[in-house]
């Protein structure tokens, strides 16, 4: 999780020019007319997402105009001004001169206007930065972006860029509001914006900036409340071009959209091309393939589809428990695939220093417009009670979907790893789908099926009559979270989702006053047993379902914030010059946060010792816990609202009663009702905000006195390691040793221990060595098997006792000479005894031929006694090895 270092910074904080970014330049407060009675229109709640970035410019919409900044440049710029203005006081010069000296450098902002006439809610920046969608609660508008050289040039006046209106005649206030505008991940150099109304009717304009129809109509719209009834492909499910209103129907209620999302471009499978929508009363629905008519894979998209679509057809070809309805699917599917395969891509011209990207046609023989899928039932669904649960809780606000990596394996199965093939390791294999009430809970669902295209058959096809023996899609419920307090959110309240930029399983909530991080660090574990041993992996997966699986923190938590001046959504970034940067803001300014990088901790395969070396050093220096700095209310710069209503009543028809004597009448009970309601309001807004400063100053005062302890422990630990002071002996009150003698003999005792527990660890490790067994190498296992073999030559076993072979072996020949040896030791003693028994009775032999005879029993004598002490010394060698 990424802990907080500070917290709004200087140069974004008053009086810098970073913070002028964020508000309004009138601080006045419109005064309601008597007529009216104070009741003003109540604006239409919705998503809040009122800051995009570019890298480390920042777009930021204030009201119905745009700021747009180079945060590096206003950090750098502060700090400059401020250098200048410590060497001018220090060298006795004034602080007007130090501001005369820095009055040529740019500002390094710009206000751009733009033909909006309602506030901005919304900003969705491009892929690759080119455009800007502007998104008002009806309208859009596509801003081509200007180049950076803009932002330091002499010229600080307002700048007029350019901008289509998307939709003149769709996307108006007598229409539908727009629910979410999202950029396609596979849209043809980021040009393809994908809007979705909340009467259920997505629109896909493929965008180019030299077609003006392009912006003026779609190219293909899809109602999804036609969508959902529909029965063939030759049905018409392009939404209503007229501008009247439908009737009530029960699809107009539940299918009312709260927000859509795709999952991100560098995801597998059909990821990337799957629109998940999100509808307020809780329902889900997808829809896949949804594509322009030209789109732009990622390298191992098309590889990957095509691949798994094959196998996935060779599996259930010939399989009898497979239904009939999943083969004409995946029939389907393989002729789709096969379209992309017999294409040959053309290539998109890209920016200087980009790579080409492969450009394919989206097949037609299926048609554009794939089946709608859902709703999705929510296997585990939480059990909500009514006691504490409020009308509006349940409402759904926003989603977030991450979508399954790309199996690698699959991919390069078969083939050499020596690939260009960017396939990445870290992931899930399955799909995680996030959805966000207005409660602020957040429900993490896993899609262990997949969702995969799906198209409607044809009339008179003879896939219709599988069309509606479908089993409904579902999702399994992993995790629920609750970011904000129950019973402490308002009606008002719609919380949205926020990305991080390291990691996709890491994302951040934002509603009117809080900001969560929440960290799903199971996935790679949950990754593991997926793909591991299955021996088991039922108990271990219970433990990690049941354990302290995902994990949040609240990084702001600002209760002094109304709904009137509610955050807008989280942009975080990751800048060499800024850091690790999370940029909200509300009415009274920005709120910044820099945190620690969480690379290290999302994803094991970057962690590295160096990173957690520098954290631990900073770690060590921060003395008191990081707080917001305190920004003063905007009340106390606003001008009360009293003068200009009296300046009013003198326009009025009742400006008489400004000269004349109170009287109690109607119209003095108007004046007076009206003039109550202003003050009443200001003064409940000066006595918040005074009484928010009173309680900044009580805390300042406890943080001051905890950061003195702090600092005087600090400084008697540095005493006591310098040997500023001794220890003292008690009865003669002189100094006996001091705490650097005593600390240096405790070290040299502690090195002493630290060398003995060394060597009796080496010991062990020696002994441990010895008595492990290690696998034996093949050299090692053949030598073995040879000297097996030989033993059983040379040394029988009871079984090669009795056993009866043809092949003599060696052991037999051994018995055999020992036999043979026996028998001529007895031939030799009974001719000894013979040639004596002849001497003895007279029979002469003679002595050559005798000579003779007795040596040649006696070579024959030596040469067994050495056939049987080598074989002898042969297996007292073995038997040592």
């Amino acid at each position: 999780m990424p802990q907080v270092k500070s917290f709004t910074p200087a140069w974004l904080s008053q009086p810098s020019p970073g913070y002028n970014l964020f508000t309004q330049a009138g601080n006045g407060k419109d005064v309601p007319s008597l007529s009216q009675g104070g009741n003003t229109k109540k604006a239409k709640i919705g998503p809040l997402r009122t800051i995009a970035h570019r890298g480390a410019q920042v777009f930021i919409a204030v009201g119905k105009e745009i700021r747009w900044a180079d945060l590096v440049y206003l950090k750098e710029a502060w700090e400059d001004r401020e250098k200048k203005k410590r060497e001018a006081s220090r060298k006795g010069k004034s602080v007007a001169l130090a501001n005369q000296l820095e009055g040529g450098n740019a500002q390094g902002y710009r206000t751009i206007k733009t033909p909006v006439a309602d506030d901005i809610r919304q900003l969705v920046m491009s892929p690759n930065g080119t455009f800007l969608a502007i998104l008002t609660t009806h309208t859009v508008h596509i801003a081509v972006l200007p180049n950076t050289s803009n932002l330091t040039a002499a010229d600080t006046s307002p700048m007029k860029i350019k901008t289509f209106q998307l939709g003149p005649t769709t996307h108006v206030t007598t229409r539908s509001a727009v629910a979410s505008a999202l950029w396609h991940p596979l849209g043809v150099n980021g040009a393809c914006l994908v809007t979705v109304t909340e009467d259920a009717v997505v629109r896909v304009w493929e965008l180019n900036t030299s077609d003006r129809r392009s912006f003026d109509m779609p190219a293909f719209s899809i109602d999804l409340k036609k969508l959902a009834d529909g029965t063939s492909q030759d049905q018409d499910f392009e939404a209503s071009v007229s501008g009247i209103n439908p009737g009530f129907s029960p699809d107009s209620f539940d299918m009312e959209v709260a927000a859509a999302s795709f999952p991100a471009r560098e995801t597998g499978g059909w990821s990337p091309m799957t629109l998940w929508i999100a509808m307020t009363e809780g329902d889900m629905y997808a829809l896949c393939p949804l594509l322009p008519s030209k789109w732009s894979p990622p390298p191992t998209l098309v590889p990957s589809l095509s691949v798994s679509i094959v196998a996935k057809n060779a599996a259930i070809e010939d399989d009898v428990e497979v239904s009939t309805r999943e083969k004409l699917l995946a029939q389907q599917q393989l002729q789709w695939m096969a379209d992309i395969d017999n294409q040959e891509p053309s290539y998109a011209a890209a920016e200087f220093g980009e790579p080409s990207e492969e450009v394919y046609t989206r097949p037609s023989r299926l048609g554009h417009v794939p089946k709608l899928q859902g709703p999705f039932d929510f296997d585990l669904a939480p059990e909500t009670t009514e006691e504490n649960d409020y009308e509006h809780d349940s409402l759904l606000a926003d989603i977030y979907v991450i979508g399954a990596k790309i199996d690698g394996e699959e991919l390069m199965g078969g083939e050499d790893d020596n690939t260009d093939l960017d396939v990445g390791e870290d992931g899930l294999s399955v799909g995680v789908v996030c959805l966000l009430a207005r409660s602020g809970q957040v429900s993490v669902l896993l899609d262990l099926d997949g969702v995969e295209a799906q198209w409607l058959p044809k009339s008179k096809s003879r896939t219709s009559r599988f069309s509606r023996t479908s089993v409904p899609p579902s999702l399994l419920t992993f995790d629920i979270l609750d970011t904000t307090h129950r019973g402490k959110s308002s009606e008002d309240n719609w919380p949205v989702f926020s990305q991080d930029p390291e990691s996709d399983y890491t994302f951040y909530v934002t509603d009117a006053s809080n900001i969560t991080c929440i960290s799903l660090e199971w996935f790679s574990r949950l990754e593991s047993e997926l793909k591991g041993n299955h021996q088991g992996a039922d108990f271990r997966i219970d433990l990690l379902v049941r354990g302290n699986k995902s994990t949040r923190q609240r990084l702001l938590s600002d209760n002094s914030i109304n709904m009137q001046s509610a955050l807008a959504s989280s942009n975080v970034m990751m800048d060499a010059d800024l850091g690790y940067f999370l940029l909200s803001s509300h009415a009274n300014g920005p709120v910044a946060l820099s945190m620690e990088s969480p690379g290290a901790e999302n994803s094991p395969a970057r962690r590295s010792r160096s990173f957690s070396i520098e954290s631990d050093t900073e770690k060590a220096e921060i003395l008191s816990e990081p707080r917001q700095v305190y920004q003063p209310a905007s009340i106390f710069n606003e001008s009360s609202a009293l003068p200009r209503f009296l300046e009013k009543i003198k326009h009025d028809k009742h400006k008489r009663l400004l000269k004349e004597q109170v009287r109690l009448s109607p119209a003095t009970l108007t004046i007076m009702t009206e003039a109550h309601t202003i003050l009443s309001e200001e003064t409940h807004r000066l006595g918040s905000a005074a009484a928010e400063l009173f309680r900044r100053c009580e805390r300042l005062q406890i943080e001051l006195k905890d950061q003195i302890k702090k600092v005087n422990e600090i400084g008697q630990r540095i005493e006591h390691v310098t040997g500023d002071d001794m220890e003292v002996d008690p009865e003669d009150d002189e100094p006996l040793v001091s705490h650097d003698e005593n600390y240096k003999r405790r070290i040299a005792i502690a090195l002493e221990k630290q060398s003995e527990i060394t060597q009796r660890v080496e010991k062990l490790r020696k002994r441990v060595a010895r008595g492990k067994t290690r696998d034996l190498s093949e050299k090692e296992k053949a030598w073995f098997d040879e000297v097996s073999t030989i033993e059983s030559k040379l040394m029988p076993t009871y079984a090669d006792v009795v056993a009866k072979s043809s092949v003599q072996e060696p052991w037999q020949r051994y018995e055999e000479i020992e036999i043979l040896k026996n028998e001529l030791s007895e031939q030799a003693s009974e001719l000894a005894e013979e040639g004596e028994q002849e001497t003895k009775s007279g029979v002469q032999v003679p002595s050559e031929i005798r000579k003779a005879k007795i040596a040649q029993v006696t070579a024959l004598l030596d040469r067994e006694t050495a056939l049987v002490e080598g074989a002898k010394l042969r297996l007292e060698r073995l038997t040592l090895c």
